[in-house]
């Protein structure tokens, strides 16, 4: 091994090489991605991050005219005996072994393999050097394998070596790269915060470490930098970015992991404008940096849409709409009042709640709203039924009142066929534009689960009629800033939880609201949409220590437990804190729409199931007593399963 790494450098990496290198001695490093024996003639294709290169050991090789020597070689170019003895060595190696080969690059003529970046040529081997033989892989290392998601996460360092997802990671590096570059020349400076911190209540449940020097206290691993991000703003750091490490521990799914990396900025004295004009000009960047789309074509102003919230939540049903189909839901709770429920009880519930003065339209309890099922998307009714049974994992979620529109406008295959009134069905089936063969699906209850149903409804015909792809972008990238949500939300119990953090500014007019009104309030919040996907968010912060404290009180936190929580945060406030906000992007949601991956597990190098557990190291793991003991704790599960 010594003569290949120490006097044979690799001079090029396997997809390096194309036709204009012909006759030039090379030395290559790699993995055998695929061994073929013909009788006389040997062919491997050598795999390393950067492709594959098919390299030919032929025992009565020569080459035929001048040959571009390695710099510093002494001996002869073409010994013979190691030409055999790279071919008898050649004859050993099988799959997935490591190692090293020295030859000239041939152009292969009229035999190109098109699909291969390298098709072009091949290296006719004259030195081969094994340096590691391996076992047989435990799965398929092919572009395109059929093995069970579990066994690739176990043997996910075989996996990894897989063409696409190098092709992933590596697009995570430019990622990486063109942010840094950006953000370093917009003035922001990259600066760390620590990864373990306080515990301070917020919107997600946080993970806890022991202290070993401090008996029966613990740090949390931070679930984001916000308040340390603030404090770079209150020292006068201006502008800050970082591509961190979060963590929470929540319930996963496929676009949610417990640790997770994040591009992180907070910036003084700004507006919500000017937020997204640099956020908009980093998504151009690294748009164009991974050779994604051009977006001066599709945005050729620079900028994005805005939606408010309120009306992503009644055209959508979610404030994270994909805008590449139509498909829009239809508000039905004021066409029902103008017809006292149209004849159907469960509508003339909710209208008789409205008229007796307990509700508010503005922040209605209950609301009444219909999306149309096109007859282009030709489903039968079990397949209708069977989309409906999809949405009954939806906590509290009633199910759907469906009528099918006949030729005349009448309803069949309905409930409220026999009940409800001609004026109101004829209303009803105008308002929604509903057509001969449509089927119109009504939920009513509360917002948030109406919207929660019908939303998914939407995105499931949206996918049956193909008007967008079961998963990746398809080709389209539709981009919307979601502004203005609610401050605050109810938590069921009569009182309210932040909607997003506690240090989120209510807008301007709505602050003498935070304590009087607290539903009503609005805040400079915002989300930076993709394909109906939450790519980030972020706010203007409260710089006024006297609001933040009317927040914290709406919240039920009073002083004293705001000083012993949050105690640092407003002592910095009252020291002169300016006007800031920032955004935290997604970093692998960005990487997972870029790669067309279907789950955020496919662009992260060493992920973890949804039951949050590492299959190939086996983490989480035991740990012995005497470790507990070291920081003071005990368990209460005698009999832990392993993972």
């Amino acid at each position: 091994m010594a003569r290949f790494i120490d006097e044979l450098r690799r001079t090029h990496y396997c997809g390096d090489l194309r036709a204009a290198d012909a006759g030039r001695e090379v030395v290559l490093y790699g993995w055998v991605a695929r061994r073929r024996d013909l009788g006389g003639l040997i062919f491997f294709d050598l795999r390393d991050r950067d492709g594959i290169t098919q390299v030919v050991f032929d025992p009565g090789f020569s080459p035929e005219g001048d040959i571009q020597r390695l710099v510093g070689q002494d001996d002869e170019v073409w010994p013979e005996d190691r030409v055999k003895a790279a071919y008898s060595l050649a004859e050993q190696v099988r799959r997935e072994w490591v190692v090293g080969v020295r030859g000239v690059v041939r152009h292969r003529g009229s035999n190109v393999k098109k699909d291969l970046a390298t098709g072009e040529i091949e290296v006719m081997v004259s030195e081969l050097e094994v340096f590691n033989q391996a076992e047989t892989p435990a799965i398929p290392l092919d572009d395109e394998i059929d093995s069970d998601e579990e066994t690739r996460l176990r043997f996910r360092y075989l996996d990894l070596r897989r063409a696409p997802l190098q092709k992933t990671l590596r697009l995570r590096h430019k990622l990486n790269q063109a942010t840094r570059n950006y953000l370093s020349n917009a003035g922001a400076l990259e600066l760390e915060t620590p990864i373990i911190c306080k515990y301070t209540p917020g919107g997600a449940r946080n993970f806890l470490v022991p202290s070993r020097l401090s008996p029966g206290k613990f740090y949390a691993l931070a679930e984001s930098p916000q308040l340390f991000k603030q404090l770079f703003m209150v020292s006068g750091f201006d502008k800050y970015f970082q591509i961190v490490k979060c963590f929470r521990d929540e319930d996963l799914r496929l676009d949610r992991q417990p640790e997770f990396t994040q591009i992180d900025i907070e910036m003084s004295f700004i507006n919500q404008d000017d937020v997204f004009r640099l956020l908009e000009g980093l998504m151009f960047t690294l748009f164009e940096a991974t050779g994604a789309a051009d977006l001066k074509a599709l945005y050729p102003d620079g900028t994005f849409p805005r939606m408010s919230f309120h009306e992503s939540e009644r055209r959508f049903g979610n404030d994270k709409p994909d805008l590449r189909f139509g498909l829009e839901l239809s508000e039905l709770t004021d066409l029902a009042i103008e017809h006292d429920g149209g004849g159907i009880p469960l509508m003339k519930a909710i209208v008789d709640k409205f008229a007796d003065g307990t509700y508010r339209k503005e922040v209605p309890e209950e609301i009444i709203k219909a999306f149309v099922i096109p007859a282009d998307a030709k489903l039968s009714r079990k397949q209708v039924e069977d989309l409906e049974k999809g949405l009954k994992e939806i906590k509290g979620f009633p199910g759907l009142g469906r009528a099918k529109v006949g030729d005349d406008g009448s309803w069949s295959q309905s409930p409220f066929a026999k009940v409800v009134t001609d004026d109101f069905r004829v209303a009803l089936n105008a308002h929604v534009g509903a057509k001969a063969g449509d089927v119109i699906c009504i939920s009513m209850g509360k917002p948030a689960i109406v919207n929660a149903a019908l939303s998914k409804l939407r995105l499931e015909v949206g996918k049956r009629m193909e008007l967008i792809p079961q998963f990746g972008h398809g080709g389209e990238w539709k981009f919307l800033w979601v502004v203005n949500p609610p401050l605050f939300e109810e938590d069921g119990e009569g009182g309210f939880v932040a909607a997003h953090h506690a240090f989120t500014r209510p807008i301007d007019d709505h602050i003498e609201l935070v304590e009087s009104d607290p539903a009503r309030v609005l805040c400079y919040r915002y989300d930076l949409v993709l394909n109906g996907v939450e790519l980030g968010g972020g706010s203007i912060r409260l710089h006024d220590p006297d609001v933040q404290q009317k927040v914290f009180r709406v919240l039920g936190i009073e002083d004293d437990k705001a000083k012993e929580l949050f105690g640092f945060l407003l002592d910095a406030l009252r020291s002169g804190a300016p006007p800031h906000g920032g955004i935290a992007i997604g970093m692998d949601r960005l990487a997972m729409l870029l790669s067309g991956a279907p789950t955020l597990r496919d662009v992260i190098p060493f992920p973890k199931t949804n039951q949050g557990i590492d299959l190939m190291s086996g983490a989480p793991d035991r740990v012995e007593p005497s470790q507990l003991g070291e920081v003071f704790i005990t368990t209460t599960v005698e009999d832990a399963p392993d993972a």
